[in-house]
This record gives structure tokens, C-alpha cells and sequence, in this order.
């Protein structure tokens, strides 16, 4: 029997600890069900590799590295490149809404003055 050593053990409870605080957080509806998807994999993954020696250490021998430690420090790091990746494209999608959202607004005010103005000057020509 292989046992756990202190810091996988409080891996797995802080991974899992983590995909909690998520499903509260969607459940609350201050995160979307699109992110949640994300951490709780990211989570699912760490706390596997934390709970089980043997996927802990076939996964570092097969990836070439040498404390199973750093198995866990890797995964979470291209979880962080993938999460930084994700959410860089979300917001240059946003801002380019924006944009194109604010260029339609300024057309639109132009448009509604242009549409006042004459209606102004006809108000005061009666007057």
C-alpha cells in the first residue's frame, strides 16, 4: 500500500476544497457555467493526481520529470497559461464589441440631431 505524503493530501483537500467554492460561485451566479467548466476540471485533475500515487508518479516519469511535486506545479501552471490564453481572446472579443457598439451609438446621436434640428428651427419660426 502506498501511502500519501502530507503534500499530496493537502493538494487533493485544496483542489477539492476549490471546486466547491466554484459550484457555490455558479450556483450564487456570480461565475458562468462556461468558466466553471474550466476550474473544475483543472481542479478534477490536481486532486486525482493528488489522491493517487501511482497516476502521480506514471504521470512524471511519462512527461520526463523528476519529483512528482513538480507534476502537480506543471499542471497547474498550463492551467494558468490556458485560463490567461481564454480569457485574453474573451476580452479582444469584448473590446471589439465595444467598439463597434460605440461607433453605432455616435451614428445613431448624429442621426437623432440631424432629426431634431429641423424640427427646432420649425418650433421657433412659429413661435
Amino acid at each position: 500500500m502506498v501511502f500519501l505524503s502530507r503534500a499530496q493530501v493537502l493538494t487533493a483537500f485544496g483542489a477539492l476544497a476549490l471546486a466547491l467554492y466554484v459550484l457555490d460561485l455558479v450556483r450564487r451566479r456570480r461565475l458562468s457555467e462556461e468558466f466553471s467548466v474550466l476550474w473544475v476540471l483543472a481542479t478534477v485533475v490536481i486532486a486525482a493526481l493528488g489522491f493517487s500515487t501511482s497516476l502521480l508518479t506514471k504521470v512524471t516519469h511519462a512527461l520526463g520529470i523528476l519529483y512528482e511535486g513538480s507534476t502537480v506545479f506543471a499542471c497547474g501552471l498550463a492551467f494558468a497559461l490556458a485560463m490567461l490564453l481564454h480569457l485574453s481572446t474573451k476580452l479582444s472579443r469584448l473590446t471589439q464589441e465595444k467598439d463597434g457598439l460605440t461607433r453605432e451609438i455616435a451614428f445613431l446621436r448624429l442621426e437623432l440631431e440631424e432629426l431634431r434640428a429641423p424640427g427646432r428651427a420649425a418650433d421657433g419660426e412659429g413661435a
